[in-house]
């Protein structure tokens, strides 16, 4: 097995691709046209954004490949079953039954012909895996027992994701590393972990979890008050409801904040504790790699809020991934990221930073993240930077792990926009995002985060950068 390396070239792409267009087809498009070395294939997903065609065509139109129509997923996994692997957890019953890959295996399909071709290949996985806001979720989950593994929120209501400390759920991904490592020829695993903490959730509008029965028996194991936890949590959120409804406080939204989290400290001790079990299960998800082949690479997609959330900044510093990972790939779609950052900053204007207006905290936070971006009135129509945003973040990252593990930076190609006023994906933008990458010392890109979405024309920015490199195959 190959090893993580510099100047790789990769794209993430998923089953619609291949059934579309044909294996050979693809795989020789990517080679010849954009030098891809490295697939990333969404093998597990109930999100049309991971094994769809484009969502976003209402307002992009459809790519200059693949078919021009909308592709109704049902999700699931898209590889051969192997029940003998899943018997240490209830959850069963989830191949994909979508007519165009019956009987069909993407991985066995695939890789022979990516080997053929000097490609390395990765599957993709992702958690939330099921009902995702903007990924084009699947209408429905019909996977029996899967409502006994949901969240439940401090009011005692089930709610709408698995809980990842649920002995079923967490076991179920074991089992699905351990299959993908077993019983394929892979090169590793890309492995990305979305999933909103308790102070997260509050400041985006949500209610917190998780109070289920595993979730308080771990608290309760480290000596953290669940009743005191849940007081907490009503209490804060209270303040995030009356905030929202656009309230005023005495001595403002930021002082009253602070107050309440003050006189409720054990906010943040549930935060601190599913913070630390949200990466404990990275770190299971690693060490079941390299326990089937420590040949394998064990990568990190890794959330634009992560460095947008100010919060989430502080608790997922980059340092301490060169423990459970062989390399991280930052997600910079810069021509979505005005549009993202907007809405991430929006839920924090309208709550804690309610005292002032964005033209005031802007560039406080733009301080603040290590941002130099277009003003906010700007943001959504221009995106970011290619060298201010993706070389800016790309150098960051590298900085951050003393070139201790690769980085190869998230290189957004038509990443769906919600609005025609958006930012629009250009060769232009995509081939210095490239060139930026290089530049700031990043040892690959990842075209993201769908090839099925991908414009060529916009690809072919790609190349020319990597022409320009000398790094083009």
């Amino acid at each position: 097995m190959a090893t993580a390396k510099n100047n790789l070239v990769g794209m993430q792409i998923g089953p619609a691709s291949f059934v579309d267009e044909g294996v050979d087809t693809v795989l020789d498009t990517l080679r010849e046209r954009v030098s891809v070395d490295s697939l990333f294939i969404g093998t597990v997903s109930w999100l049309g954004l991971k094994i769809g065609r484009s969502i976003s065509s209402a307002i992009d139109g459809w790519p200059d490949h693949g078919v021009s129509e909308p592709l109704d997923v049902e999700g699931g996994s898209y590889l051969r079953s192997r029940p003998e692997l899943y018997r240490n957890t209830f959850i069963d019953g989830f191949r994909a039954p979508d007519a165009s890959m019956k009987d069909r295996d993407l991985l066995e399909m695939v890789i022979p012909k990516a080997r053929e071709r000097g490609m390395r290949v990765f599957p993709e996985l992702m958690e939330p895996l099921f009902k995702y806001a903007g990924h084009g979720s699947a209408s429905a989950v019909p996977i029996t027992n899967l409502p006994q593994c949901l969240e439940v929120d401090y009011l005692g209501r089930i709610g709408a994701d698995p809980c990842l400390e649920h002995p079923a759920y967490r076991t179920f991904w074991h089992a699905l590393i351990e299959d993908h490592c077993r019983s394929y020829d892979i090169d590793g695993i890309m492995w990305c972990n979305e999933r909103r903490s308790p102070l997260d959730q509050l400041v985006s509008g949500e209610v917190p979890t998780c109070f289920c029965q595993y979730c308080t028996r771990s608290l309760r194991d480290e000596g953290i008050d669940v009743d005191a936890c849940k007081r907490a949590a009503a209490n804060l959120h209270d303040f995030f409801v009356r905030a929202r409804g656009g309230e005023s406080f005495v001595d403002g939204a930021l002082i009253e904040f602070l107050r309440r989290l003050l006189a409720h400290p054990e906010l943040l001790l549930l935060e601190r504790h599913w913070v630390r079990r949200n990466k404990d299960l990275d770190k299971e998800l690693f060490g079941i790699t390299k326990w089937c082949n420590p040949a394998l690479e064990f990568g990190l997609n890794v959330w634009n809020r992560n460095h947008f959330n100010p919060i989430r900044k502080a608790e997922f510093p980059w340092a301490e991934t060169v423990e459970y990972a062989d390399w991280v790939k930052p997600i910079t779609y810069q021509h979505q990221a005005g549009q993202i950052y907007v809405k991430e900053m929006s839920a924090f204007l309208e709550t804690v930073l309610a005292d002032a207006g964005a033209t005031s905290w802007n560039p406080l936070l733009y301080d603040i993240l290590g941002l130099n971006e277009a003003a906010w009135d700007e943001l959504v129509s221009t995106g970011m930077g290619a060298k201010s945003y993706v070389g800016g973040q790309c150098k960051d990252t590298v900085t951050a792990l003393d070139n201790k593990i690769p980085v190869y930076m998230g290189v957004g190609v038509d990443a769906p926009r919600v609005s025609p006023d958006q930012a629009k994906c250009t060769p232009e933008i995509v081939r210095d995002s490239v060139l930026a990458t290089f530049e700031a010392g990043g040892a690959g890109v990842i075209f993201s985060p769908n090839y099925a979405s991908m414009h060529l024309r916009n690809l072919d920015g790609a190349k020319t950068a990597l022409d320009q490199l000398g790094r083009a195959r």
